[in-house]
C-alpha cells in the first residue's frame, strides 16, 4: 500500500481519495487546458466517480467537476494527502 508521502500520479487516486498536484503532462495542449479550468501545481484534487466502463474519472477542484482519461491522468504527479491529515483545500481561490 501507498503512504501519503509517496508520490504517484493522479490515475492511481481512488474515488473518495484527495491529493496535491505537483506537476501537470508534459503534452502542452493538454496542460494549457488543464491550467485554464484551474488545475495547476499545489491544487487539491479529489477523485469523485469513475464511469461504469471504469474509464474516464470524474475528478473535483476548485469548484469545479471534470472528467479524465487515464491517459491523461497518468501525467500528472500528485502527492496523496487522504489519511494525512490534510483533507480540505485551504487555499483563498
Amino acid at each position: 500500500m501507498m503512504t501519503c508521502n509517496e508520490l504517484q500520479t493522479l490515475d492511481m487516486l481512488r474515488v473518495g481519495e484527495s491529493a496535491r498536484v505537483l506537476s501537470l503532462p508534459q503534452n502542452a495542449d493538454l496542460q494549457l487546458r488543464l491550467g485554464s479550468l484551474g488545475l495547476v501545481s499545489g491544487t487539491l484534487i479529489t477523485a469523485v466517480n469513475v464511469s461504469p466502463a471504469g474509464d474516464p474519472t470524474a475528478y473535483f477542484f476548485r469548484g469545479a467537476l471534470i472528467a479524465l482519461r487515464r491517459r491523461d491522468a497518468k501525467g500528472i504527479v500528485i502527492k496523496r494527502e487522504t489519511g494525512c491529515g490534510i483533507e480540505k483545500d485551504k487555499t483563498v481561490s
